[in-house]
């Protein structure tokens, strides 16, 4: 018998399914439920268990870790009678890894403290190349004493893995890391589409610019996009666009200017209505493009 946490995993989509696989890996029992059979299917296949509701996923986990696209996610699988804090036991720490608001992990903490079960935020930046290479970058807001019990865990999933503060650091942290790889996404398509329409070899134009002090992990991570046009979604435009919404919503409410994000983010919802919402969010090329007069 394993001396390591159980694990309930919740949410198993483009980073949730790799992150509990590398969690298997590392030699801990996750129990997982979404609501894709296909991907409770490849969770089976790697050697977790696999639960037909959150209550039974949850109710003998000690670690509850929940991945899920928004806060109306997190809040449907959080509360109710079928949800974690009904099913839970006492004691167990839920480590939110989704990317939500703010209020809705200080919400969420104050709620499970009553139940008594703890909880941290933990967000995460790195994309879908990071979940399946284990190298994702963890901001976590919360309980010291609940981040050095999460902290192993979290190292099986991840390379850079800070303690941001109290309840809802995590997700303020994210919210900044949001805003720079947007506005970082926008500069480098607006680059690519310059270097191209003035006749540059735009390969090895990217080449030389990694390497300089324009060189970023979103060029680095980005540049096969840009060059093949590949949009694959390792993170959707529609949830980018809705990690803007919060960035540019709580800096309003913390009395913050955001000139530069406030217009990248009606960029990323630009795509949305023109429906690229579903493709990666290396697609700011495509609006871009669009600006300089082609037709796609």
């Amino acid at each position: 018998m394993s001396n390591l946490p159980k694990i309930a995993w919740i949410g198993l989509g483009i980073m949730g399914s790799p992150m509990s696989e590398n969690l298997i890996k590392a030699g801990y029992s996750v129990t997982g439920f979404t609501l894709e059979q296909d991907k409770l299917d490849r969770l089976a296949a790697a050697g977790g268990t696999v639960a037909k509701s959150i209550a039974e996923a949850v109710k003998d986990a000690d670690v509850v870790i929940t991945m899920v696209p928004a806060s109306p996610q997190v809040e449907a699988i959080a509360y109710g009678e079928n949800g974690i804090l009904e099913n839970a036991k006492s004691g167990a720490l839920i480590v939110d890894m989704s990317s939500i608001t703010p209020q809705t992990s200080v919400d969420l903490a104050k709620a499970a403290k009553d139940k008594g079960i703890r909880v941290l935020d933990a967000p995460v930046s790195g994309g879908e190349a990071g979940a399946i290479e284990a190298v994702l970058s963890i901001m976590v807001g919360g309980e010291k004493a609940d981040f050095d019990e999460a902290k192993p865990i979290l190292d099986a999933l991840g390379k850079t893995i800070v303690l941001c503060g109290p309840h809802g650091s995590g997700q303020t942290v994210k919210a900044a890391n949001q805003l720079i790889v947007a506005v970082n996404i926008q500069a480098c398509a607006e680059a690519v589409v310059f270097l191209e329409k003035s006749g540059v070899d735009l390969t090895a134009a990217l080449d030389v610019l990694n390497g300089g002090l324009a060189g970023s992990t979103v060029l680095t991570r980005k540049k096969d996009n840009f060059l093949k046009r590949d949009f694959k979604p390792g993170f959707r435009i529609d949830l980018h666009h809705k990690d803007m919404g919060i960035v540019t919503d709580a800096a309003r409410n913390v009395g913050a200017s955001l000139p530069v994000g406030a217009v990248v983010a009606q960029l990323v919802a630009s795509l949305r209505t023109q429906g690229d919402g579903g493709l990666d969010h290396s697609a700011l090329l495509r609006g871009v493009e669009r600006l300089s007069g082609a037709e796609l």
